[in-house]
């Protein structure tokens, strides 16, 4: 889930942005609404952290703007005023839920993993997600083959969860880049490529298909059926 953070306070945002990303968030922090508007048009964020007290541009003013352009990104804002009346006006004007400052970091979280709930796939709302032998469970970031537990690195579940979040769509490699990175992190030219590798050895190698020239998609529950039925030993 990549994530973009407006907020001018140093210390406030660094903080911020190392709890994010040690839990498991790809976070872009930016300091000013200028640099936001910038972000959001070249790149495609799960949901927005966003300060009203910045120093160029009112956050409202950017809440408004973005509805304006249609964009359905959720915006979580952050405010230190908590008056019922300041609620009523922030969720009128087109944010999706707020933060009172000071506010605790799992409070933060919890409303982040409300904001992912609400964005699955067809206003799906079940934590575990299943194509045939494979269990993807979001909550705890763990997955089943056939039953049993498949130990992935952090990147290797990104992958997976983005393919399989996105089916039966095919994703771009730039999108899964955009979806596993933020805007300061060092990529390896075949990362991706090694992620997909590793993905395909540890559970098999129609889990992830290649569409050639476009990217990838997560494999159909047919073949992952017959490659389980086929794997397992037949009657004696």
């Amino acid at each position: 889930m990549r994530l973009l953070l407006v907020e001018d306070d140093d210390l406030l945002g660094h903080a911020t942005s190392q709890v994010l990303s040690r839990s498991g968030f790809q976070v872009d922090w930016m300091r000013t609404c200028g640099d936001a508007r910038a972000a959001v048009r070249s790149a495609e964020y799960d949901a927005i952290l966003l300060d009203l007290g910045l120093p160029d541009i009112p956050g409202e003013q950017f809440v408004r703007e973005l509805r304006s352009a249609r964009s359905v990104t959720p915006v979580i804002v952050i405010t230190a005023r908590g008056q019922l009346d300041d609620r009523v006006r922030l969720l009128d004007m087109g944010a999706d839920d707020y933060l009172v400052k000071p506010f605790d970091i799992s409070e933060m979280l919890a409303r982040l993993r409300a904001v992912r709930r609400r964005m699955m796939a067809g206003g799906d709302l079940t934590d575990v997600q299943t194509v045939g032998p494979l269990q993807l469970h979001q909550a705890s970031r763990s997955v089943q083959w056939d039953g049993k537990h498949v130990a992935l690195t952090a990147k290797e579940f990104d992958v997976l969860q983005t393919l399989v979040m996105r089916r039966p769509r095919v994703v771009s490699r730039a999108q899964l880049v955009d979806a596993l990175y933020g805007w300061d992190d060092e990529i390896e030219s075949n990362s991706i490529e090694v992620y997909i590798h590793f993905l395909r050895r540890k559970l098999c190698k129609e889990v992830i298909v290649t569409v050639r020239g476009r990217g990838y998609q997560i494999g159909n529950e047919e073949a992952l059926n017959a490659h389980v039925r086929n794997a397992k030993p037949g009657p004696a």
